[in-house]
């Protein structure tokens, strides 16, 4: 409905779940606030274009969602479970619960992040409840049926409904353990967005901008180091999604990236939070991570960059949090560093690891360094096992293009 006046589409699109988060808070439920929410806005629809748009528009539909939920409330046969709602309804109104729903965001990012939910669970209600993704662009991104994607979240909602989660930021004992998961949820949603797990394209903006979003609203109130480091290794990444793919939609490999398409704008805030992470020690994985990307940014040509640095950035890296996946973009550092056969026997201590078997970028990486090296047939056997293992459509065709290369020069 908001669709039909431009003016308050637009204002959908930038707060709805900021209205949502608080409607939340002051009526108690998922449910009767999303309801709410979407009353709020029909009302704007409808009563704005002849009362004029208020001064405050977000305080507006927060005082109307949560007056339309109260009214909702005193019709439904629960009207005694939430009569301390009602008897409130004035009080809550005066106020001015609105003004601090950033807050309310931090807390909403917390419920949908809490412990008691499964990560897959976390992460749907995530997409659902703070992007506000519909659940069949949830589903998409998750590579789930929507049916299966729609009772997950019903099954999430139900599980905070009956635990009695409370809707809030821990307290400072309790936030050293649920911030990580909180940040591992955001990070997932990024990834997601900047190199899609399946489908026709590599990027999804609108997932990758909603992540960073999260990060900066959570910098603005927890001003922790893990969290620094992980918007500025996102703003980071994400400086360069112009220059990943090229006019056709094909993939581009970041050595053979226009850099002069990569947005400085984002490059400079993504530094400054960088800095401001590493003011705090230790650092974090995400401000490691954030620190090798930094290298990339700061380097005009490919052949700049400072791969020594990477080298040891990603053994500190690997120290913090050692797994298959950094091991592998150790390898592929060394070999810029030294050589193919280097990075190559690096790849080679990972083949026990049935993880990284199933993981097509490994034989992507392997695929690599060996047609560095000269060996093609190999080469070529590892490009098909990659393309055996990818879903996703521009790195099909990138590896498909690489295979041509190959026979034809065999």
């Amino acid at each position: 409905m908001p669709a039909e006046n431009p003016q308050i589409g637009r204002l959908y699109q930038e707060h709805s779940r900021q209205v949502l988060a608080t409607l939340i808070r002051v009526l108690g439920g998922f449910e009767l606030a999303e309801e709410a929410m979407q009353e709020a806005f029909a009302a704007a629809v409808r009563q704005w274009p002849d009362e004029g748009t208020p001064e405050n528009p977000v305080a507006w539909l927060i005082r109307t969602g949560h007056r339309k939920g109260i009214d909702h409330i005193r019709r439904s046969q629960t009207a005694r479970r939430h009569a301390h709602l009602i008897s409130d309804d004035k009080e809550t109104a005066d106020s001015h619960p609105w003004q601090a729903i950033e807050d309310d965001q931090l807390r909403l990012l917390f419920v949908c992040c809490h412990p008691a939910l499964s990560l897959d669970a976390r992460v749907a209600l995530t997409l659902r409840e703070m992007c506000g993704l519909t659940t069949e662009q949830v589903a998409s991104a998750l590579l789930q049926k929507p049916a299966t994607l729609a009772q997950r979240i019903v099954r999430a909602k139900k599980k905070i409904r009956e635990a009695g989660i409370p809707y809030e930021v821990p307290e400072s004992k309790q936030l050293s353990e649920r911030l990580p998961g909180v940040l591992r949820v955001i990070y997932l949603v990024f990834n997601e967005g900047y190199s899609r797990s399946d489908g026709d394209s590599l990027v999804d903006v609108n997932l990758s901008n909603e992540a960073i979003r999260l990060a900066e609203v959570l910098a603005r109130l927890l001003p922790e180091g893990e969290v620094f480091g992980l918007l500025s290794l996102m703003l980071l990444h994400d400086s360069r999604r112009d220059a990943r793919e090229d006019d056709q939609g094909d993939l581009v490999t970041l050595e053979e990236q226009d850099r002069s398409r990569w947005h400085q704008g984002e490059i400079e805030l993504g530094l400054k939070w960088l800095e401001q992470a590493l003011a705090r020690t230790p650092a974090s994985p995400y401000t490691l991570q954030a620190s090798i990307a930094a290298v990339h940014a700061r380097a005009r040509r490919a052949e700049d960059t400072d791969w020594p640095r990477i080298t040891r950035l990603y053994e500190a890296l690997y120290r913090q949090h050692p797994s298959p996946v950094i091991a592998l973009n150790h390898a592929v550092a060394v070999a810029m560093c030294e050589g193919p056969a280097a990075g190559l026997a690096l790849l080679d201590e990972l083949v026990g690891n049935k993880d990284i078997l199933s993981y097509h970028l490994f034989h992507a990486a392997r695929a690599d360094l060996l047609r560095r090296a000269g060996d093609v047939e190999a080469a070529v056997y590892a490009y098909q096992r990659a393309l055996e293992l990818t879903t996703q459509s521009p790195e099909r065709r990138f590896l498909e293009r690489r295979l041509r290369e190959l026979n034809f020069s065999a």
